[in-house]
């Protein structure tokens, strides 16, 4: 029978922030990421450091400490395009403890979209392309294959699944909703409907929230968090083989301080989860190849892992949002055919996910965590420095086309 284990999924990611780019700049200066100020709380640069000294550097040599004295320790990292080009150019130090990690041989890598974009739910091909892109600078820079995809936000529905399971991926992941379960555990291994040989994997949310959002929050009923305490919700003698805790890297260090002694919570549980030896810890493919599915699971409409909804509205549930991917995406043929990769990759950083997200209006059950994750004022300044930079992008494509050559 196999040990029981932990699937421990961390997402690392940043994006490059608009900066406040008005509308005097569009025709005149494309740069719309580079902070002209350096002191700007919106520095891409800025930014990746302080993270880099509150979560990667301390986070990932733990993950070292961890990996070296704990030989059935493992986890599963997804890394996106837009994070290796930042830490290539600003902390190289940290990409190297990266591939220290995957060189153990214990840490995996996953697949996703280079540039952590919705791109499935707009155009197809940008979609492909962006998944090769990313599958090729794993490769480039780690050595490794990918083998099982996430897509960005755990966004998620049959479609998606059917499409990886052609594409050749063995897994995927996704939210274990309640709604979506009903009666079922999110502790097995699922086939997703209408697909041939693909597994599913679902985030135990209760438990991987504990951790993400719940540990420093000291008017939570349940603080302070013990490592006791959540290996009895654990329920170590419950038959379940998984508990598949998925989050964001920075959860360690950035989300969590370092002062709520979350790194201290972290090394402890892993010592006393190992105590056992029907316990482990598995990578996402030894999860899937370790176990087979228990049933089909449907997801007709699309889940993610964010907000109280779970579903797409935090970045596309206004006017502004919806107005702003349709614009960006109604100009990929004209793009494209540019040939013109400083204009295309601009206008690939203009997808990720997170632009939008802070164009979020949801001020209500999970205003405080889009306030907390945005780097602008308000919804509005965000949309509004965007919409300039659409606007830039498509005073490029006349200048590369003249006025009559744009389809869009």
């Amino acid at each position: 029978m196999s040990q029981r284990g932990i699937t421990l999924y961390l997402h690392v990611h940043q994006p490059y922030r608009v900066r406040d780019y008005s509308i005097f700049d569009t025709a005149v200066d494309h740069n719309y990421f580079v902070e002209t100020d350096p002191l700007s709380h919106r520095s891409n640069e800025r930014i990746f450091q302080k993270v880099a000294d509150k979560s990667y550097r301390p986070m990932n040599a733990l993950l070292e400490k961890l990996l070296n004295s704990h030989p059935n320790f493992k986890l599963s990292l997804s890394i996106s395009g837009t994070f290796i080009e930042q830490a290539s150019q600003w902390a190289p130090d940290v990409l190297d403890s990266f591939k220290r990690l995957v060189d153990s041989g214990r840490v995996e890598i996953l697949s996703e979209t280079y540039h952590h974009t919705l791109a499935f739910f707009y155009s197809r091909s940008e979609f492909e392309a962006q998944v090769e892109a990313h599958r090729q600078k794993i490769r480039e820079v780690f050595g490794v294959e990918t083998s099982v995809f996430r897509n960005t936000e755990l966004a998620y529905n049959d479609e998606l699944a059917q499409w990886a399971d052609r594409y050749g991926f063995k897994g995927i992941l996704s939210e274990g909703w309640d709604p979506i379960l009903e009666w079922r555990s999110p502790n097995y291994v699922y086939q997703p409907t209408g697909t041939d040989s693909i597994k599913l994997l679902l985030k135990n949310y209760r438990l991987s929230d504990d951790l993400a959002f719940r540990f420093s929050n000291r008017a939570w009923k349940d603080w302070p968090l013990t490592v006791d305490k959540f290996m009895s919700w654990a329920n170590p003698t419950s038959q379940d083989p998984l508990i598949n805790l998925f989050m964001d890297y920075e959860t360690f260090g950035e989300h969590q301080w370092a002062d709520t002694g979350i790194f201290e919570f972290f090394e402890e549980l892993v010592g006393k989860w190992l105590n056992s030896p029907d316990r482990t810890f598995y990578t996402v493919s030894e999860a899937i190849d370790s176990h087979d599915p228990v049933g089909t699971l449907s997801m007709p409409a699309t889940i993610t892992w964010a907000d109280s909804e779970r579903d797409l509205s935090a970045w596309t549930g206004n006017d502004m949002q919806r107005e702003a991917m349709r614009y960006l995406y109604s100009l990929e043929q004209d793009v494209i055919r540019t040939h013109d990769q400083s204009l295309i990759e601009d206008w690939r950083r203009l997808q990720t996910s997170d632009h939008s997200y802070y164009m979020c209006t949801k001020w209500f059950t999970d205003g405080d965590v889009h306030a907390y994750f945005s780097p602008y004022s308000s919804p509005y300044d965000a949309f509004l420095y965007y919409m300039n930079a659409i606007r830039d992008i498509r005073w490029r494509l006349h200048a590369h086309h003249g006025a009559g050559g744009l389809h869009g």
